[in-house]
């Protein structure tokens, strides 16, 4: 991704950090996102005390996280496929609930305990168009951190049965030869003290 970022954006400083140990000084930044972060780092309050710590007071910190599978259709189709055919005990490093931040109170509980007022949390929706009922399953497999983790950790049969599972309950949301699955996330942010 950041080698992908410098390829589009040649002019920017793009960096690598640590999330949870920011390297830049206190009060540098306007603004900070941290799109799809929290749900990967094992200490997610400590992850936005970071972000707190390098904005400037009055600046906006925002994340992105995705909504709970029961209005994520990919993310419900994976692991309901993965409980009825494989093992759901993930062999990825440990990390906060992966759908913990999908509750607005508990967006608005750790930003304010981690030194930001005024949290507003909303819903985006969003689609996501895929080529072909098997393009779910490797986009999961590939695309992801734990839940690549988990699908890459299944036996081979599990896996294949998993696939096949997801190929059909995917068959649903094809329209016009292509797949469109609802993927929303929520978007919460906040300023900085």
């Amino acid at each position: 991704m950041v080698e992908h970022a410098r390829q589009l954006h040649p002019g920017l400083d793009i960096r690598e950090g640590d999330a949870l140990n920011l390297p830049f000084d206190a009060a540098t930044f306007d603004a900070a996102v941290a799109g799809f972060v929290l749900l990967h780092v094992d200490e997610p309050e400590r992850a936005l005390a970071e972000m707190r710590r390098v904005l400037r007071p009055g600046g906006r910190g925002a994340f992105t996280v995705w909504m709970a599978p029961e209005h994520t259709a990919g993310f419900r189709i994976t692991l309901d496929a993965i409980a009825k055919h494989g093992d759901t005990e993930s062999p990825a490093p440990p990390g906060p609930p992966f759908f913990r931040f999908s509750d607005p109170r508990e967006c608005e509980r750790a930003l304010l305990a981690a030194g930001f007022t005024s949290p507003k949390v909303i819903e985006v929706p969003m689609t996501w168009r895929l080529p072909s009922g098997d393009a779910l399953f490797e986009a999961m497999a590939e695309g992801g951190v734990r839940t690549s983790a988990l699908l890459n950790a299944q036996s081979p049969k599990a896996r294949a049965a998993i696939r096949s599972t997801m190929i059909t309950e995917v068959a649903s949301f094809i329209r016009d030869a292509e797949v469109v699955l609802p993927m929303p996330c929520v978007l919460a942010s906040a300023v900085a003290r």
